[in-house]
C-alpha cells in the first residue's frame, strides 16, 4: 500500500498550533503590574552596560516576571505601580517585556527630542 493511501485513509494532518511567546500579556497590548524588586542586570557577552531591570508581579493573574526599563533615569522603587508591554531585550536573557514610560508611577523622559512616543514625551509646541 502506497503511503498516499495511507495517508488518506488515517486522519489529515494536523495545523500547527502557533507557539505563544507572551504568555503573561494573555493577547492584550498592555497590562497593569506591581513592581516586587528593582534591580541591574549585565547584558550578554558582547556587550557590556549596566541596564535597569525590575522584577514584577502583573496585577490580574498574579504571574511575576522580569521588565526591562527604557530610557535614561528613573525613580522606580518597591511597589510602584507600572505599566508592562511586550518587546523583548536581545542581550537580557528571559526578560521578554519592557514598561511604558509616562504611566502611573513611571515617569517620562526629560529632555528628549527623537523617538518620543517611547518614553512618554508629549510634542513640543514652538
Amino acid at each position: 500500500m502506497s503511503t498516499k493511501i495511507q495517508y488518506i485513509i488515517k486522519k489529515f494532518r494536523k495545523k500547527n498550533k502557533k507557539k505563544v511567546k507572551k504568555l503573561i500579556l494573555e493577547k492584550c497590548p498592555q497590562k497593569k503590574a506591581t513592581c516586587l524588586k528593582v534591580f541591574v542586570s549585565s547584558p550578554k557577552k558582547p556587550n557590556s552596560a549596566s541596564r535597569k531591570v525590575a522584577k514584577v508581579v502583573v496585577l490580574s493573574n498574579k504571574k511575576i516576571t522580569q521588565c526591562h526599563i527604557p530610557g535614561v533615569k528613573h525613580s522606580l522603587q518597591r511597589y510602584s505601580t507600572v505599566l508592562l508591554r511586550g518587546g523583548r531585550v536581545k542581550d537580557l536573557p528571559g526578560v521578554k517585556y519592557r514598561l511604558i514610560r509616562g504611566k502611573f508611577d513611571l515617569k517620562k523622559v526629560f529632555n528628549r527630542a527623537k523617538a518620543r512616543s517611547k518614553y512618554g514625551i508629549p510634542k513640543s509646541t514652538k
